[in-house]
């Protein structure tokens, strides 16, 4: 077994502690101003984003790269608190849809300029513009042109 580089086991302990670090702030923002964590954030943008603003469970667990009985566990409590309705295909039985209500896109469009402060203030503005044209090019090469952003 060869083990990893000084240089590499550094870049590596860089993404998981800035990953780390960047999450949990933007997470405490959210549930601080708006009742909702940054995972709840997520499932409700890619709500807001979809056509119609609704998505099948598959679809939806796909995209925020949830596991279904993950999204499963984050859509019930967005459904409890109405932020989020679920309902069953009328063509198909065994599909199931989650839709943004309209307080759902209230909480999400609110809580879409604390996000966007908070991913300038822990990270876009830390960097040069030359230094965030190569995390973005790195992580690409990482992540690849198939995975979802």
């Amino acid at each position: 077994m060869s083990h990893l580089s000084d240089l590499e086991l550094e870049a590596w302990q860089a993404l998981l502690h800035a990953h780390e670090s960047i999450t949990r702030r933007l997470d405490a923002e959210l549930r601080d101003e708006h009742d909702i964590g940054l995972g709840d954030y997520d499932v409700l943008l890619r709500l807001a984003r979809a056509p119609d603003r609704r998505l099948r469970m598959t679809d939806l667990a796909q995209r925020a790269m949830l596991s279904p009985s993950s999204l499963t566990r984050v859509v019930d409590r967005l459904v409890e608190r109405r932020l989020v309705a679920r309902d069953r295909s009328s063509a198909d039985n065994r599909v199931v849809h989650a839709s943004l209500t309209d307080a759902g896109r209230k909480r999400v469009r609110a809580a879409a300029r604390t996000h966007l402060r908070g991913i300038r203030e822990h990270f876009t503005s830390l960097l040069t513009d030359e230094q965030l044209r190569h995390v973005a090019a790195g992580l690409q090469v990482v992540t690849g042109p198939h995975e979802p952003h």
